[in-house]
Parts: C-alpha cells; sequence; structure tokens
C-alpha cells in the first residue's frame, strides 16, 4: 500500500478533547495514520510522498454504524399488498420475513454492494452488519464480505440465528456463525471481523439459545442480537419463559461486554442494570424506530447508568448524519421536552460510543479519531460554515448543517475508495443495474410468499 499525505485540511480530530487543526496534515502508511501536523511541517518532512490535497475541507474520520442489515436493500419501494402493517409484529410478518426468504446467494451479494456503495458515498467506513437470508444460508457471510473486500470498507458480519424457519434453519444459522468466525483467521483481512447473530427473543427457543452459547464457547465472541424492539418480545418471554426479555439472555450467557443488543427500547429498569452490570452495549436506531413506531428508547437514562449506547441505522441509508438529526429530533419530539436528544448525548453515541465499540472488533487499532496509530479511516466534507464553526459546536453544525452530499472523498484502511465524488473500488453503475434486474425477481417472490 502507498504512502499518502493529505494536506491542507481542516482536521477533525474528535480525540477526547476534540479539536479543529486548521491547514493540517496527514501521512497515512500501511494503513494507520503515521503522522499529522501542519502542512508545511509535513510537507517539508515528507517530499517524496504522493500528496492529496483537501482544499480546506473538513478532514473527519469515517462515520461508524452500529448496527444495520445490508440484506434489507431491496425493500426500497416495495409495495406490501394488503391493508398497511397494524403493528410492528405485522411488519416483521409481512415483510421482513418474506423478504429474507425471497433472496438467493446473488441477491445477498448485491444487497450488500448497494448498502456499501451507498456507506462509501455517505462517509460511513466502518459497518456491523446483521445477515438474513433463510433460504441461502450456508455461506451467505462469505457472498457478504467478498463484497465488503471489493469496496475496500471495514465491517463485522454475522448471521441471526432463529427457530421461525424450523430446527434445520436454526442449526444453519449456528453452523453459518460458526463456520464464518472461523474463516476469519484464513482469510486474515484486517478489514473484516464477525460476532455471533441472534434474531430475538420471540424467535428463539431454549433449546437454540442454549445451542448457540455452547457453540460460542471457544469462539471468543459476543452476540448480536434484538432486544425488545417491541412489546412484544418482552409478552413473548414472559409468557413462555416467565421472565424479561434481558433477564432470560443474562442467565442464558448472551450478555457480556463483547456482546451487542439493538433497540432495547420496552426494557424495565432492573434490565437495564444487568446491561449495566455485563457490560453490554445498546444501539439506537431513530429513523427505524419512528418508521416502525415502536417507541423511543431511553438513551439519557441507559447512558446515565453506564450502558454504552451506540447509534446504527437499521438498514436504512448509510447517511450517519441522518440518524444523528433523527436522534436529535425524535427525542424532543417523543417527550415534548427540546431539552431531551441533547447533541453532545448524539456525540457521546456517534462518535465516543461507536469508536469504542468498533474498537471490541478491532483492538490492535484505534477507530473513528484522527491520532498518530489511529485507522487510516478518513473522509473529506465539503462544508463551509456561514457562522463560527468550532470544536464545541460542531455537533450542532452536523445536525443543523451536514448534508448527505458533502463527502468528496472516502479512504479506509489508507485505501482511497472515492475521490471527488467518483467511486474507485465499486462499479456503482454496473451494482444499480443489476440490482435492478434482482430486485424484480425478489420482489416476485416476494408476491408468492404472500398469497
Amino acid at each position: 500500500m502507498n504512502d499518502l499525505l493529505i494536506t491542507n485540511g481542516r482536521l477533525v480530530t474528535w480525540q477526547a478533547e476534540n479539536e479543529i487543526i486548521e491547514n493540517g496534515a496527514l501521512l497515512l502508511k500501511d494503513g494507520l495514520i503515521a503522522d499529522m501536523g501542519s502542512s508545511a511541517t509535513l510537507i517539508e518532512k515528507y517530499p517524496e510522498v504522493a500528496q492529496l490535497d483537501a482544499r480546506n475541507q473538513l478532514v473527519m474520520p469515517g462515520n461508524i454504524c452500529a448496527h444495520t442489515h445490508f440484506y434489507g436493500a431491496f425493500a426500497r419501494g416495495m409495495g406490501i399488498p394488503g391493508p398497511a402493517p397494524k403493528d410492528f409484529p405485522d411488519i416483521l410478518e409481512r415483510l421482513w420475513w418474506r423478504l429474507d426468504r425471497a433472496l438467493l446467494d446473488i441477491d445477498v451479494e448485491y444487497s450488500a454492494l448497494v448498502c456499501l456503495v451507498d456507506a462509501i458515498k455517505h462517509g460511513t467506513t466502518t459497518l456491523i452488519d446483521h445477515h438474513a437470508s433463510p433460504n441461502a444460508i450456508n455461506n451467505s457471510l462469505d457472498q457478504v464480505a467478498e463484497a465488503v473486500i471489493q469496496s475496500g470498507l471495514r465491517a463485522a458480519l454475522c448471521y441471526e440465528v432463529t427457530d421461525r424457519n424450523g430446527a434445520y434453519g436454526a442449526q444453519a444459522g449456528i453452523d453459518e456463525n460458526i463456520r464464518f468466525l472461523h474463516s476469519l483467521k484464513e482469510r486474515g483481512n484486517p478489514m473484516l471481523a464477525g460476532t455471533f447473530g441472534l434474531h430475538a427473543s420471540l424467535s428463539i427457543s431454549d433449546e437454540t439459545l442454549h445451542a448457540c452459547a455452547d457453540a460460542a464457547k471457544d469462539l471468543d465472541t459476543g452476540f448480536h442480537i434484538h432486544v425488545a424492539e417491541h412489546e412484544s418480545d418482552e409478552y413473548d418471554s414472559l409468557y413462555k419463559y416467565g421472565v424479561r426479555v434481558v433477564d432470560r439472555l443474562a442467565d442464558a450467557g448472551i450478555l457480556g461486554p463483547k456482546s451487542i443488543v439493538a433497540h432495547a427500547i420496552h426494557i424495565d429498569a432492573a434490565e437495564k442494570e444487568l446491561l449495566a452490570q455485563t457490560g453490554t452495549w445498546v444501539t439506537h436506531q431513530p429513523r427505524s424506530n419512528m418508521n416502525n413506531a415502536v417507541g423511543a428508547a431511553d438513551i439519557e437514562g441507559m447512558m446515565r447508568l453506564g450502558i454504552p449506547v451506540c447509534l446504527g441505522n437499521d438498514g436504512f441509508s448509510n447517511n450517519m448524519w441522518a440518524e444523528w438529526k433523527a436522534a436529535y429530533l425524535y427525542h424532543k419530539a417523543a417527550h415534548r421536552d427540546p431539552r431531551r436528544g441533547n447533541g453532545m448525548d448524539i456525540v457521546q453515541m456517534a462518535i465516543n460510543n461507536n469508536a469504542a465499540l468498533a474498537g471490541i472488533f478491532w483492538p490492535e487499532v484505534p477507530i473513528g479519531k484522527l491520532s498518530v496509530g489511529a485507522a487510516a479511516d478518513v473522509i473529506f466534507v465539503d462544508y463551509h460554515a456561514t457562522t463560527p464553526l468550532s470544536a464545541g459546536n460542531l455537533p450542532w453544525h452536523i445536525i443543523f448543517g451536514f448534508e448527505a452530499d458533502l463527502v468528496t472523498t472516502t479512504i479506509a484502511g489508507g485505501k482511497i475508495l472515492m475521490k471527488d465524488r467518483e467511486l474507485l473500488t465499486l462499479n456503482e453503475a454496473e451494482i444499480t443495474a443489476r440490482s435492478r434486474e434482482l430486485a424484480a425477481e425478489v420482489w416476485q417472490r416476494f408476491d408468492k410468499f404472500s398469497e
């Protein structure tokens, strides 16, 4: 990998004490930030290194998405036959659990590619994905991984284990997680990581839950599972097992400092304490929560307890700044209190906690900040504020000023993936044309499942 010297940038460090370094420069070497300082100093220090002029744009760490679903890419614009779904369980039954069954191997690959194009264009360089394709389980994570490798982005992958497709499907999901986690060592690709995926308590029997816990014992991994996204998850657990969801997962050994629970909207105070005690990560997806009308998670209460709450998108666009805006506004509206969803709380989730979560998967290299030794995951943002901009008020510039088309250059692991809005690793036109063909066929199979 060739060395690269980024010059003439306004460096947003997102270090513990965030600062904006005017006319700054970064030396990228072997996938890391090897040096940083003023442009004049580094140009003189490294005269032979190829330069990339940031032209006074903001130079920032790439965005991180803590929870997404590449497999949902083909749902955009798709109609659900019959009356509008009345609640989230209805949405699961009539949309997502039919869409994932309609996916074939090629659809898994192109769903991922569509999302990865979107991520590069929006400056999201690290993604934690949660995959499902019940009729194409075996080697499905390889399909996703190959797309990630082609893109040049950084991603942690898993397959969601569930009993809703029978005992064979559940075991196949377990096997796919095990196989992929073992394969990571053979691949030796520093941009890929993995965890053990589970769908949700309401679709996993005790037998399957314990089988997953047993299978993961020797894999040095945590779990990635949806928790209490809707009240039905809690009602199901109470009715079938006599305990609430988080208690059930804790009893089975699913929680812990390497495990992620998505949503956690309808958990009670004792469940929050369990999440805090076990060091489990929580991800918040406000756009999805609004779309599914499932409620607003107690993000402030959880963070006050010490729970590391992160920000994901649940398969919405990989414009993470849109997720910032949604989180900032949603909690104000939900509580009718303009003090809720404070900008610094959004930063805590999207920057600090997301970076710390990425560190679980890539412990050898700091991600999500500009500092010597950190990952060379860098984006250029063509934002020139019409009002004063400082490290202190940057969060509000992002919330009220940043738009999706401001990212001009995306770099991950020291490799340029997009330069001046031109994608270099993925052929967007080919991917778009092929995915349009494949999506039409997926929609036809979806309609048959709906009959």
